[in-house]
């Protein structure tokens, strides 16, 4: 109660300011948003929003004439592009002793990668697979148990890929598209079997040489050499590789070059279109649909693309048919709903299906989603009030 009642001092007090023309408030999971000390912000752990969330769109959505609060985020690195896009990748995880901390350190500078996780590992830190998928990382295969395939016969190696991809298909819902060879050792065996599960054969073209204990400084040298397209290798398990992502992320913001995606069509780094296991499933445009009403009226609900960050993504939605509109939406899970604009909104209990009213400005009203590595756009109803 404490914590909401500030907030809502602060909000009203901003919004006494008369050069104040809109707010912005950001809320992101605890797990990577704990204060020093150690007092949560606006959502808990489990995602949902606190009580000093709805004070402050209590705040916001009390004053009259309502003031419209327009989201000005800060773009995560590498917001330009220009120059193209590049593959980070990190082997041999997740580990119980690092992962943990390589995501934190990869999100908190705006990047994302290709996890290719051991089988076995995965098995035994299935809530660190789940946490690479909710940090927009994508995962693919790296085997079991990390032989020398080469020396392997057929059945062995289907053995060691297809238990890596029933383990991660069972912990993400959704089976690899990518395979990267241990030691980047493959032949013509491999590559037949590879063939079989559906993956795509993913080596390198920069080693980062972590693994024979280049330093931090080596580390980012090796990746300032990354051209467009280009793949290097990392490793999931060296601190020297965890302090150089501050300085790499730098460095490809200042050659305008930005974390991308493995296409598995091509083997080559490319613009990200979503999270999690399969880099080639793109956000689903649902097709605006009238809802007929009781009374016999109807109105419809079209949702169009806004900006998009590394870990979140701006929605508008128009209504039409009806100025007196009650439109629902549904965000899909892990997906959080963390910035509204132009309407009055509402949650039910689990916070992830919002009602939206209008609040007098106008018939479009906008949505910030924090997305989790799920870039699926929400369902949308719309009704008339």
């Amino acid at each position: 109660t404490a914590q909401a009642n500030s907030y809502r001092t602060v909000v009203n007090a901003c919004l006494a300011v008369s050069r104040c023309t809109g707010i912005t408030v950001w809320g992101i999971p605890d797990h990577y948003s704990w204060r020093s000390s150690g007092t949560p912000l606006l959502f808990n752990s489990g995602y949902a929003k606190k009580a000093a969330y709805d004070a402050v769109l209590t705040a916001l959505n009390g004053g009259t004439p309502p003031v419209t609060p327009t989201p000005t985020p800060t773009p995560s690195p590498g917001g330009n592009c220009s120059a193209g896009y590049v593959g980070l990748t990190y082997d041999d995880g997740p580990n119980a002793s690092n992962t943990n901390n390589l995501l934190n350190a990869l999100t908190s500078n705006g990047l994302r990668a290709t996890m290719f996780n051991i089988g076995q590992n995965a098995q035994n830190n299935a809530a660190l697979v789940r946490a690479q998928q909710s940090a927009g990382m994508w995962i693919g295969n790296h085997s079991w148990t990390h032989p020398h395939l080469t020396q392997m016969s057929s059945a062995q190696i289907q053995s060691e890929l297809q238990q890596t991809q029933q383990a991660i298909q069972q912990i993400t819902g959704t089976a690899p598209r990518l395979f990267r060879p241990p030691y980047g050792e493959t032949n013509a065996t491999l590559k037949s079997v590879e063939q079989q599960l559906g993956l795509t054969e993913i080596i390198w073209d920069v080693d980062s040489q972590d693994w024979n204990g280049a330093s931090t400084a080596q580390i980012v040298q090796a990746a300032g050499t990354l051209q467009n397209g280009q793949i290097i290798l990392m490793h999931d398990q060296y601190a020297t590789t965890i302090a150089a992502i501050p300085q790499i992320a730098a460095n490809l913001r200042s050659r305008n070059l930005c974390p991308g995606m493995i296409s598995p069509s091509t083997g080559r780094a490319v613009a990200p279109t979503g999270g999690g296991t399969d880099p080639t499933n793109p956000p689903t445009t649902p097709t605006p649909t009238p809802t007929p009403t009781s009374g016999g009226g109807s109105c419809t609900a079209t949702i169009s693309q806004g900006q998009q960050w590394s870990d979140r993504f701006n929605l508008s939605v128009t209504v039409s048919g009806t100025n007196s509109w009650i439109v629902t939406l549904t965000v899909r899970s892990p997906q959080k709903t963390i910035a509204t604009w132009n309407g009055t909104p509402s949650w039910d209990s689990s916070g992830n299906v919002m009602t939206m009213r209008p609040n007098g400005n106008g018939n479009t009203f906008g949505l910030t989603i924090q997305h989790g590595g799920n870039l699926t756009w929400p369902s949308v109803s719309c009704r008339v009030a």
